[in-house]
């Protein structure tokens, strides 16, 4: 005798169908709807996944193809052509106006600006990016950015920048593409380019994103002809915890010995970072006497 079981759906109700050569009998249950304050995910008639929870829909449609990732990694690079690749910020969402971080990196991001005279570039999110952002501004020097819908802490999603004009920023879908932009910004392609990677404080995707471009430069993968200056602001001692167990790699032989100091430049003020990129790029005051 041959058995065999086969499951049928129809509007939400399933059958179990068991079959030999005699006969077939089907049984019939019902899967009940999600509870509606529960999280949940469903499926939208126009192919877009919505989560319900929030009421947010997040569209992942584009996944589909690779073809959709390679078009915004184009359009980052593209923007980059259209403003000029410069000083790369990297820092948290969450320390807003008023922290006292926030007021070091908007002045540190005014003096790093009329320094070098380049595009500041970031995330064009809130906290230490909104300072960097608003530093350059008020230098006068151009600013770019590549935002994406929702940062940490953040509870509702926007692809709209609130104050920049909108040929300045790229809100990204994908962040495989957002952190093309990020790198590619501080590539130096000849020696008139000025650019840096400045990382500030911040949490888990300013880590992510520094220790990338750090491995990318320690690979002598990041696609620049000329090296590129790396600085860590260790505004408070921050990053002093970072730093001692990057000690404790070298004790277990995972990095080599003085490696990671050797790509980075750790500056503890404004000033120490000002005097670094000085010295980089031998920039000197005029003597106009």
């Amino acid at each position: 005798m041959k058995m065999g079981f086969h499951l049928q759906r129809n509007y939400g109700v399933f059958k179990i169908v068991s079959f030999n050569e005699v006969n077939q009998k089907p049984i019939s249950f019902h899967i009940p709807k999600p509870h509606k304050n529960r999280h949940f995910i469903k499926a939208s008639s126009s192919s877009k996944i919505q989560e319900t929870a929030g009421e947010e829909a997040i569209q992942f449609h584009e996944r589909t193809s690779s073809t959709e990732v390679k078009k915004e990694i184009e359009m980052c690079y593209d923007l980059i052509r259209r403003l000029g690749r410069g000083v790369v910020y990297l820092g948290s969402a969450r320390m807003g106006p008023g922290h006292e971080h926030y007021i070091q990196t908007q002045e540190l991001a005014r003096e790093v600006a009329n320094l070098l005279g380049c595009t500041s570039w970031s995330g064009a999110g809130p906290g230490l990016m909104d300072a960097a952002t608003q530093g350059a501004l008020q230098a006068g020097k151009p600013v770019g950015g590549f935002k994406i819908g929702k940062e940490a802490n953040e509870w509702t999603s926007t692809n709209y920048h609130p104050y920049l004009p909108s040929h300045t920023y790229l809100t990204c879908r994908f962040f495989s593409a957002r952190k093309h932009g990020l790198v590619d910004a501080a590539v130096r392609a000849s020696k008139q380019d000025r650019t840096a990677v400045i990382v500030l404080p911040g949490g888990i995707g300013t880590l992510d994103e520094a220790f990338e471009i750090l491995a990318l430069i320690q690979l002598e993968r990041i696609g620049s002809a000329l090296p590129v200056p790396f600085l860590l602001m260790n505004y408070d001692s921050f990053y002093s915890k970072l730093l001692d167990f990057l000690d404790v790699c070298e004790d277990w032989g995972t990095v080599s010995k003085g490696e990671v100091s050797s790509l980075w430049k750790v500056c503890n003020s404004n000033s120490e970072a000002l005097a670094y990129l000085k010295d980089f790029y031998d920039i000197h005051p005029v003597n106009l006497a």
